[in-house]
C-alpha cells in the first residue's frame, strides 16, 4: 500500500493547487466518506494518494490528460507491490474518474471511484476552494477578479481576449460543483462550503464595486 511518505516524492510542495497539501486534505476527506459511506478503504487510500500524480503543473500541457497519465502510473506502482490486477483497475477506475471536466465514459461507477470523486471536489469549495481558486488564477497569470462578459454570463463562453478571473472559475464551475457530487455524506459537507465560497465571491464584487 503506498503511503503519504512515499507520495511525497509524486508532488510539488509549493504548488497551491495540486501540490502535496491538496493530496493530504484528498486523503484525508475521502477517508472519512468511504467509512461513512462503506467503500473499500485500500482502494480509496490509494487511489486518493495516486490520483493527480502525473500533470498535475498546469503550465506542463498535461492538464487535460493528468487522469489518464495517473492512471497509468498508478498501475506501475502497484503492479511492483504486488497488487492483484482486478484491484488495480478499480483503483485506475478512482483516479481516471476523478476529473470534473472527463467524458461520459469517466464518470465513476463505484462507491469507490464516487468517494474519490466527492472528496477531490469538496476541496475546491469553502475556504480552502477560494484559496486554491485564486492560486490557480495567479500561476496562469489570470486576475483574481475580472467582469465577466455579457457573452460569458449567457453561455460560459468568453469573448477575445477576456481573461478567466477566479471569478470567471466561481461562475463556471465552482458554484455547480455541490450538484456533481455522488454521495450523501459529501452533499452535506458541501452545504456549508458553499455557502462559504457564494458569500466570499459576493463580498468581492461588492468590495470591487466599493458597495461595502
Amino acid at each position: 500500500m503506498p503511503s503519504l511518505q512515499q507520495a511525497q516524492q509524486w508532488y510539488p510542495q509549493q504548488d497551491p493547487v495540486h501540490g502535496f497539501d491538496h493530496i493530504q486534505r484528498v486523503y484525508q476527506m475521502a477517508e472519512r466518506l468511504a467509512r461513512a459511506e462503506g467503500a473499500d478503504l485500500e482502494i480509496v487510500r490509494a487511489a486518493a494518494l495516486l490520483h493527480d500524480s502525473q500533470g498535475s503543473d498546469p503550465n506542463s500541457g498535461e492538464r487535460l490528460s493528468h487522469h489518464e497519465a495517473s492512471a497509468r502510473f498508478a498501475k506501475i506502482v502497484l503492479s511492483a507491490e504486488g497488487w492483484p490486477e482486478d484491484r488495480i483497475q478499480a483503483v485506475q477506475h478512482c483516479i481516471r474518474g476523478h476529473r470534473y471536466r472527463g467524458g461520459v465514459e469517466d464518470l465513476p461507477q463505484t462507491i469507490e471511484a464516487k468517494v474519490i470523486f466527492d472528496a477531490d471536489k469538496l476541496d475546491v469549495l469553502g475556504a480552502i476552494g477560494v484559496a486554491r481558486t485564486i492560486g490557480y488564477a495567479v500561476q496562469a497569470g489570470q486576475p483574481i477578479y475580472a467582469q465577466p462578459s455579457d457573452q460569458f454570463l449567457k453561455s460560459g463562453q468568453k469573448i477575445e481576449g477576456e481573461p478567466h478571473s477566479s471569478y470567471h472559475e466561481y461562475l463556471f464551475k465552482l458554484r455547480n460543483v455541490k450538484e456533481r457530487l455522488f454521495t450523501d455524506t459529501a452533499l452535506a459537507i458541501a452545504q456549508e462550503r458553499d455557502r462559504f465560497l457564494t458569500a466570499f465571491y459576493e463580498q468581492l464584487q461588492a468590495e470591487i464595486r466599493a458597495e461595502r
